[in-house]
């Protein structure tokens, strides 16, 4: 199969006029995607595709390889739109870092004063809202871990898990680091709760609407097939390579609304990694939530500090002028998702696939991103 690929250089985030040495350096771009990143992101079988944008210079550069859907040949572009997986969790974190900006609530604040039904809990009482954006809750969950649950867990139960929930002996919140997916199922609960408002309207009003994403989904529903298909998502194909649900497809291990996956393109991403990199005009308040969830909280490995919802990882060992990045990954069985910046070089990149288990994120720190910053 013949690996179909498309480039655009994007007039619309301050480009400036072309000269021969950024035009050098533009096919010094897409050559190190092509050859580094792409091969590994859509397997030998070439099944699927991948969008990616690179924000350098000043500029964003698209390039798209492959297709949205094999049997129809349906080509990727830089407005397809992809599964962010775990990628909503940066969303979810800048709403509840925008909040503390403007003194709606606390970063510290007890999540029970939110969702009074876990004051009769245990362990969970005590867990504030911060926690749960930093993984530092001690919440693990099944749903956060394999064996995957097999059906999908009301609201009911999700707070009857929590109020039961137990952890390890010694265990505090705020003193380890879990990665948590149920931990941010509950955010989104106690934010939609303090504002009386589903997620996606509080995303969608708070940080979409002011950043432009008006490509950016978190579809209401429904989680059961058979669904709708979401006009320009992508089909999603696993590991594989076979085709998993219908383009649009939601997946969630929880019966209640909200709790799927939001979709977005590379093109808005590419907007959202120009407004944290500070190359695009933003509401100050909005500016200054951003830079809080890129703060490091806790120490989690040789390299890596966790922020909310973000990821900072130091420079290599013994590599000299090597860039600090900040980062969060996402995937699922059908997608694999990433972003990230090297904000003090206003770099970043954005990797979108539909496959699952891709990793791109392993490519991106170790190879993509320390090459970019050295041009």
């Amino acid at each position: 199969m013949r690996l179909v690929t498309t480039v655009l250089v994007s007039a619309l985030l301050a480009c400036p006029a072309a000269t021969g040495a950024r035009a050098a350096n533009d096919g010094d771009v897409e050559r190190l995607i092509a050859q580094r990143l792409i091969p590994g992101m859509l397997g030998e079988d070439n099944t699927g595709g991948v969008a990616v944008a690179v924000r350098i210079g000043g500029r964003t550069l698209f390039y798209n390889y492959g297709f949205a859907e094999m049997t129809s040949r349906r080509l990727v572009t830089a407005d397809s739109l992809f599964n962010l997986a775990s990628l909503r969790k940066i969303f979810e974190a800048l709403v509840l870092a925008l909040a503390v900006q403007r003194g709606e609530l606390g970063f510290d604040d007890r999540v029970a004063q939110y969702v009074p039904e876990l004051r009769q809990g245990g362990y969970i009482r005590d867990v504030t809202l911060g926690q749960l954006a930093s993984h530092t809750s001690g919440l693990l969950l099944p749903s956060d871990h394999p064996p995957w649950p097999t059906q999908r867990t009301a609201l009911a139960g999700f707070i009857g898990a929590l109020n039961a929930w137990t952890p390890d002996a010694g265990q505090r919140p705020g003193r380890q680091h879990t990665y948590t997916h149920a931990g941010y199922v509950l955010l989104q609960l106690a934010l939609e709760r303090r504002f009386g408002a589903p997620i996606g309207d509080l995303i969608g009003q708070r940080v979409l609407k002011p950043l432009g994403l008006n490509a950016t989904v978190l579809p209401a529903g429904p989680l059961d097939s058979p669904q709708i298909p979401l006009a320009n998502a992508v089909q999603g194909y696993g590991e594989r390579g076979e085709p998993i649900g219908i383009p649009g497809n939601q997946q969630s291990y929880y019966d209640f609304p909200g709790t799927g996956q939001m979709f977005s393109s590379a093109r808005d991403l590419a907007t959202l990694m120009a407004a944290h990199l500070g190359d695009i005009p933003v509401a100050p308040d909005l500016q200054a939530a951003m830079q809080f969830t890129r703060r490091g909280v806790v120490r989690i490995g040789p390299r890596i500090t966790q922020a909310l919802a973000w990821e900072v990882i130091d420079p290599q060992a013994g590599a000299a002028g090597g860039p600090t990045i900040v980062d969060k990954p996402g995937g699922i069985n059908n997608a694999s998702a990433y972003v990230g910046l090297v904000p003090d070089r206003k770099l970043g990149i954005v990797i979108l696939a539909n496959r699952g288990d891709r990793m791109p994120h392993e490519v991106a720190r170790n190879v993509i991103l320390p090459a970019l910053a050295r041009f």
